[in-house]
């Protein structure tokens, strides 16, 4: 009675411990929204081809409440800013919307994609959200687009603006807008795959 006993705990162990190995093997990509007005399909779109492609997603914003994106969706992140590690992660994505803007000066964001750069992760954006990564210091002399308004503010920090709607210069990933989401995941996820 005692061996049935241990040998079914011993396997209810072993069947969990699977599925736990197997969810802490998967590889995660880390999005990051603004709280509020980030540009829906530009971070849905993206997380569902990730997710197709056997990526977990985390998302990441300055707040644990339900964010809303302009269009109504609505999310609650998984982490806030301030706890993300980015050596869990194999790219980071900056989603744009209005609500991006609050990350342009944000030094914390600055340093997340410095860090992810530095150590020879995908760091990307789309929409407005590049103007982050050209704040940060890591557009200058790098091809890259941009939403179309925002094009010179790239240009000032030093990056060859080519308006295309989306951008690979090496790991770094830009893209121009909400039209060009799935481009944009597709090709980050081309990139990992090299």
């Amino acid at each position: 009675m005692y061996k049935r006993i241990f040998f079914l705990i011993l396997m209810l162990f072993l069947i969990n411990y699977g599925y736990t190995q197997k969810e802490a093997d998967m590889k995660k990509i880390l999005m990051i929204i603004a709280p509020e007005d980030f540009r829906d399909e530009e971070l849905l779109r993206p997380k569902e081809i990730f997710e197709k492609n056997e990526f977990k997603v985390v998302i990441a914003s300055t707040s644990l409440n339900t964010a809303k994106g302009m269009l109504g969706a609505k999310i609650k992140p998984d982490i806030l800013l301030t706890d993300v590690i980015v050596d869990d992660y194999v790219a980071v994505v900056f989603v744009g919307g209005i609500g991006a803007s609050c990350y342009w000066e944000d030094h914390l964001a600055h340093k997340i994609a410095n860090d992810a750069y530095n150590k020879g992760k995908i760091v990307s954006a789309i929409c407005i959200a590049p103007v982050t990564l050209a704040n940060a210091g890591l557009l200058s002399g790098k091809k890259a687009t941009v939403w179309e308004s925002e094009a010179g503010l790239l240009k000032k920090k030093g990056a060859q603006y080519t308006g295309r709607s989306v951008e690979r210069d090496g790991k770094i990933i830009t893209a121009s807008g909400p039209f060009a989401a799935e481009e944009f995941a597709d090709t980050i996820l081309k990139v990992l795959s090299e």
